[in-house]
């Protein structure tokens, strides 16, 4: 028997992993035997799952808590299943899902079985991210269609900055000048006076 290890994944930093923490710990995986990502499913370049992934001896076990916390792209998470069970030989237990269990059914029919389960919810996994991108489209286009302003408010600007602009523009003071009356970093005073002449 190798070493026990928990991956756990969350897609954004106010979304909480304690329902994975838990789990893992329940199967008995150590805390330091844990590597948690906080970021996107889509790819593997992770900086947690590639540290683990490191570690990995044959015999060692993976406990994941569903297939959509190892990843949500299809052909990544079959490469990356065939790649640890495969090429390093660690089983691997969907927590949620007891049929992909590496460590049970090891003849062809069980194979053939976590093959095709794995397949069914390597699916399900990427198209519940395409229909999350949708969804957030459409949830911002109807935001945007109600008159709702997306990013930093504008700046107030302070009272002299149109006159200041205008003394600029007539020569009168130079940009630094104009910006140091007005109270404003030379930066800001241009980005709002470029923004002027746009509109």
């Amino acid at each position: 028997m190798g070493n026990i290890y928990g991956y756990g994944r969350i897609s954004s930093c106010d979304q909480n992993g304690d329902r994975q923490l838990i789990a893992f710990r329940n199967h008995g995986v150590s805390d330091p035997n844990i590597y948690f990502d906080k970021m996107t499913g889509i790819h593997f370049d992770r900086p947690a799952y590639r540290r683990l992934v490191s570690l990995l001896t044959a015999g060692d076990l993976v406990f994941i808590l569903s297939i959509d916390r190892l990843g949500r792209n299809y052909s990544e998470i079959q490469e990356q299943w065939r790649v640890l069970t495969k090429k390093i030989g660690v089983d691997i237990c969907v927590m949620d899902m007891p049929l992909l269990d590496t460590r049970n059914g090891k003849d062809l029919i069980g194979t053939f079985i976590s093959d095709v389960v794995l397949q069914v919810l390597s699916f399900v996994a990427e198209n519940e991210r395409k229909n999350i991108r949708e969804r957030q489209a459409q949830g911002i286009a109807a935001a945007k269609a109600r008159g709702v302003r997306f990013g930093r408010p504008p700046m107030k600007l302070p009272d002299g900055f149109y006159d200041a602009f205008q003394r600029h523009k007539e020569g009168e003071l130079t940009w630094a000048a104009s910006a140091a009356e007005c109270g404003m970093k030379l930066s800001t005073f241009r980005y709002y006076a470029a923004r002027i002449k746009i509109e």
